[in-house]
């Protein structure tokens, strides 16, 4: 969904020194937003126009927050960001 060069640009991060970080948290962001969507996979979230700001947020999120992320927080703009397509559920 995103490239690794992607979102480097996007995090503005120079070098390789960090790229299995980053790939770790695309995974868990892909996950995430997977999660607050209700969505079973990948081309689901793709199909919806804002997923791929609500990927790249989560990503920023995590890596600007590493020891003080506040989740909660983070999942409520997430459930707004995917308001969309996200699937009901009980």
């Amino acid at each position: 969904m995103l490239s690794l060069e992607e979102v480097k640009s996007y995090l503005r991060v120079d070098g390789d020194h960090e790229n299995g970080l980053i790939e770790n948290l695309m995974d868990s962001a892909t996950l995430l937003c997977l999660d607050v969507a209700r969505c079973e996979t990948s081309e689901q979230l793709v199909a919806y126009p804002h997923a791929k700001l609500a990927l790249l947020y989560t990503i920023a999120y995590f890596y600007e927050h590493r020891e003080e992320a506040d989740h909660r927080e983070l999942t409520l703009t997430l459930r707004a960001l995917l308001f969309g397509i996200r699937q009901e559920g009980f």
